[in-house]
């Protein structure tokens, strides 16, 4: 009985937190990388990305399905699915952070905003800041950042008899599109 009613508490507290945050939802998005490489330059495109912000604390949560990147050539994109990304033993990449400037999120303009967390790939965590810019529009974000990623910095190792043909240094452009969480 005690436990029940522990429990019982514990979700009210909860709904009352949930309910007195604003969280927006990904409508839609694009992320892409592009790898300008000696031999050959790669990129590709994903537009599964789930993310969430909470205005009312700044959190920011990103989710990538590694498989959901789409490549024009499918024996580059099988490599990096297999060879890689691995993207059976680690199907997401993410990031979960804080958005460091104080935004008046019911205000319409444009805002230049950089957010501070943990970027975590191919199972690895690394504290990165990543620069954006983030235009609110009535009941709309759209938040778009570059940023580069390091492939030794999230140990893809890449195999020496390719290592010439791709950059060590991936260029990735994100453009996500929110809307109000509807309760």
């Amino acid at each position: 009985m005690r436990q029940l009613i522990v429990l019982s508490a514990f979700l009210a507290i909860s709904l009352y937190s949930s309910a007195q945050n604003q969280l927006y939802n990904i409508k839609n998005s694009e992320i892409s990388f592009f790898s300008k490489g000696p031999i050959a330059d790669i990129a590709a495109k994903n537009t599964k990305t789930s993310s969430v912000i909470n205005v009312d604390n700044r959190e920011l949560v990103v989710r990538i399905p590694i498989a959901q990147f789409q490549f024009k050539n499918r024996l580059m994109q099988q490599h990096f699915n297999e060879t890689y990304l691995e993207s059976e033993k680690f199907p997401y990449a993410t990031f979960k952070g804080k958005i460091n400037e104080l935004i008046n999120f019911s205000k319409s303009g444009t805002y230049n905003l950089s957010a501070s967390g943990t970027l975590n790939i191919h199972g690895v965590d690394q504290e990165r800041t990543i620069k954006g810019k983030l235009i609110i529009d009535e009941n709309n974000l759209n938040l778009d950042a570059k940023f580069e990623v390091l492939l030794i910095d999230h140990k893809i190792n890449i195999p020496k008899f390719v290592f010439k043909k791709i950059a060590e240094k991936i260029a990735v452009t994100a453009s996500f599109n929110y809307i109000p969480n509807k309760k």
